[in-house]
C-alpha cells in the first residue's frame, strides 16, 4: 500500500483529499468521509484497510483541514458546514479521482457526519455506484426518492442520535419508493465502529459490519 494527496479545485475553493492505493492496480474505488472530528489519523487507517482489501481508497477533506478531538468544536464543525458545500467536495473529488487514477468505478461510504454525507451523495451524485452509509443523518423524502444504488445503512440500536425511530422511518421511506437500501443493525452505540474509542467501539458488530460492507462493494464495483 501507499498513500499520496490528491489536490482539486471546488466551488468553495481548493480542496483535497487522502489517498490509499492497493499493491495491485485497479479501477475501483470506495469514497471515504470522515466523521464530525475531520479527517484524522483513524480515518486514514480506515483508508488503509479499504486499499488492503483492494480498493483505491479516496477520503476527501470536507474540512479543508481542519482536525479535532473536542466535541464542542466538532459540531461546531459539523453544523457549519453546509450540505451544499460538503457534496461540492465530494464531486470534485470523484472527478479528480477519475481523471488521476482512472477509476471508472465508485462505491462511498462514512460515519456519523460522513454517513449523512454519503447517503445524501448517493442520492443525487452522478457516478457512485453503491452505497453503505454508518449512522449517518437521513435525507428528507424528496432526496431519499432519488435513490437508485444499491445501499447498505448500518446503525446501532442503541444509538441516541441515529436512533431506532429514524432508521424506522428510512425503512418506511424504501418501502414506500422502492429503494434498493438493505438495513443492518447491530446491539451497539453510536461510533460502534470507532476502535480509537473504547467507550463506544463494537469489536464483533465492527467486524461484522466490515466484512458485509466491503462484500457488498465488492459485488457492486
Amino acid at each position: 500500500m501507499r498513500t499520496e494527496t490528491l489536490t482539486f479545485d471546488t466551488a468553495n475553493g481548493a480542496a483535497s483529499a487522502y489517498i490509499a492505493m492497493p499493491d495491485a492496480d485497479t479501477d475501483k474505488a470506495v469514497i471515504l468521509i470522515h466523521e464530525w472530528w475531520g479527517l484524522n489519523d483513524h480515518v486514514k487507517d480506515i483508508a488503509g484497510r479499504y486499499a488492503d482489501e483492494g480498493f483505491v481508497c479516496i477520503a476527501p477533506d470536507l474540512y479543508r483541514g481542519v482536525v479535532t478531538k473536542d466535541p464542542e468544536e466538532a459540531s461546531r464543525l459539523m453544523h457549519g458546514l453546509a450540505i451544499e458545500d460538503g457534496l461540492d467536495t465530494i464531486k470534485h473529488a470523484i472527478a479528480a479521482a477519475r481523471v488521476a487514477y482512472g477509476i471508472t468505478h465508485f462505491g462511498i461510504t462514512g460515519y456519523c457526519m460522513g454517513g449523512t454525507f454519503a447517503l445524501h451523495a448517493a442520492c443525487v451524485l452522478e457516478g457512485v455506484s453503491a452505497a453503505a452509509p454508518f449512522y449517518g443523518d437521513i435525507p428528507d423524502d424528496s432526496v431519499l426518492e432519488k435513490l437508485t444504488v444499491p445501499t447498505i445503512f448500518v446503525s446501532g440500536t442503541r444509538d441516541a442520535w441515529i436512533t431506532p425511530e429514524k432508521v424506522a422511518g428510512l425503512e418506511d421511506a424504501a418501502e414506500r419508493f422502492e429503494l434498493p437500501v438493505t438495513s443492518a443493525k447491530y446491539d451497539a452505540d453510536h461510533a460502534f465502529f470507532n476502535n480509537t474509542r473504547p467507550e463506544v467501539y463494537n469489536e464483533t458488530a465492527a467486524f461484522d459490519a466490515w466484512a458485509l460492507v466491503t462484500g457488498h462493494f465488492k459485488d457492486r464495483l
